[in-house]
């Protein structure tokens, strides 16, 4: 539940404890590992070890937290009516107000001096629960919602998808806490995003405090006092700055925004065109994408991205694929119909046209990933560059081009753009963009599964293409979009 932002105010500093309610303490004074579930105190039944994706405690898309993203002191029960008082008691910020930070990427953030003592002792923290991975991210549940159980209304019911994004935050603020200025745009990110599960700045506290409790009872061996108080450090400055970035975004937007479905365009048995009009305006920039969440499945969001660049209608269009055992996008493909109610989270997202240079366009869409390709076709076209702009819009099968006649009705209209459909059993779309070029001059964007994006990343480095000019949505997101 890392997800508040409301309060400026710094977190309360106590110290983790034996487990018990005990007077005295805090936080971070140091004590003895704390007892566990097999010790009789702290129940680890089905709410504490199961989770679908929504509030968690340290989370990703782009970093720590425990719901999924960003709102306001909003129910986490789920849509309520479109004239709700909350809806609309800010005004929506510029889209240049819209968080666009990216995913922190281990080659942006290469240490440039040698790492300080924090990042030493939380690493070698990391390093050691690494194989009891889920018993920490287990353990830590049950005791938030022993300790806390209040909080136990900001998680969805179940909790089976989400366990180990925690120990997945933690791992990506650990790894970059010396580099201050990534690291920083990533927890304002993830601050802003947690507003729409209702946490507020005074769930931080209680989050570090079970934090602590789990390490410290299975990094066993090197927890020390010194470790520790590395540790409060470093999460005390983490939830600082997602504290401060979700109470400057009160100021200026909404926590979500609810948005009534006006068609469903059923493309094929299992993907389907959702266009939603949102209750206030909704400035996001082409490229970007937003979290999701349906009146089925209460506190659980999915992300997905814009399909079209901003409309004058104001409108907002997804492409949504039904997938196994997917909550949110079988409800979205099979259930919703017009006059639905859906929530929306603030967008987010650096995959945008940087419209200041000529660069061409090297895009790559695979499956439903053609959805943000075709709005960044339109915002190109908007602002009237004839830029050169190359789509290869991948899929299995001539029956997965859902999106064909659009894209090519698209190339017919502009010149300066070409569409290249990448039919494979396999998938080999990266393969296929080998063949033309030279690329060296193009801009990359992909879009797609996180298996087509991580060896279309490689393929692309391969063909000289510099890492800096590669953008693509954080592929924790992705495999979590469901």
């Amino acid at each position: 539940m890392f997800e508040a932002r409301h309060n400026m105010d710094a977190p309360t500093t106590m110290s983790a404890d034996d487990g018990t309610s005990g007077d005295g303490g805090g936080w971070f004074t140091p004590r003895k590992p704390p007892k566990g579930p097999e010790d009789g105190r702290i129940s680890t039944g089905p709410e504490a070890t199961e989770a679908p994706q929504a509030p968690t405690a340290l989370e990703s898309p782009g970093g720590l937290a425990a719901p999924e993203a960003s709102q306001a002191p909003a129910s986490p029960e789920g849509p309520a009516s479109p004239e709700g008082p909350e809806a609309s008691q800010h005004q929506a910020p510029p889209p240049q107000a819209q968080s666009t930070a990216p995913p922190i990427s281990v080659q942006q953030a290469k240490p440039m001096r040698k790492a300080s003592a924090d990042a030493l002792l939380v690493q070698r923290t990391m390093a050691e629960i690494a194989p009891v991975a889920d018993k920490v991210t287990s353990y830590f549940y049950a005791l938030l919602f022993t300790r806390h159980p209040d909080l136990r209304a900001l998680f969805p019911a179940a909790m089976d998808t989400q366990r180990d994004r925690i120990l997945k935050a933690l791992l990506t603020a650990a790894e970059h806490i010396d580099h201050t200025d990534v690291l920083v745009a990533y927890l304002k990110n993830l601050g802003r995003g947690h507003r729409k599960y209702g946490t507020q700045a005074e769930h931080y506290p209680a989050v570090g405090e079970c934090l602590i409790g789990a390490l410290s009872r299975y990094a066993s061996t090197t927890w020390d006092e010194e470790t520790e108080a590395a540790w409060v450090r470093t999460y005390t400055t983490i939830s600082q700055v997602m504290i401060d970035a979700a109470a400057e975004d009160e100021m200026r937007a909404p926590a979500w925004w609810f948005a009534e479905v006006v068609s469903h365009d059923l493309r094929t048995p299992d993907i389907a065109v959702v266009t939603v009009r949102p209750d206030q305006p909704y400035p996001f920039l082409a490229g970007q994408y937003t979290s999701l969440e349906t009146p089925w499945w209460p506190r659980v969001w999915r992300h997905y991205s814009f399909a079209s660049a901003p409309r004058a209608d104001g409108l907002l269009s997804f492409h949504v694929k039904a997938v196994p055992a997917g909550w949110v996008s079988n409800a979205l493909v099979h259930h919703a119909r017009p006059g639905d109610i859906l929530r929306l989270g603030p967008p987010t997202g650096s995959m945008t046209v940087d419209h200041t240079t000529d660069s061409g366009l090297l895009c790559l869409g695979g499956g439903t990933g053609i959805a943000p390709i075709k709005a960044l076709v339109e915002d190109v076209a908007e602002h009237g560059r004839r830029r050169p702009m190359e789509v290869f819009y991948g899929a299995r099968t001539d029956h997965d081009l859902y999106d064909i006649d659009t894209m090519l009705r698209l190339q017919q209209s502009h010149p300066w753009l070409a569409v290249r459909p990448v039919v494979d059993q396999r998938a080999q779309l990266p393969d296929a963009v080998r063949e033309y070029g030279p690329w060296n001059e193009y801009d990359a964007y992909l879009s797609g599964p996180p298996g087509m994006i991580r060896n279309g990343v490689d393929a692309l480095r391969d063909i000289g293409i510099p890492e800096g000019r590669i953008r693509h949505d954080a592929v924790e997101e992705l495999v979590a979009s469901d």
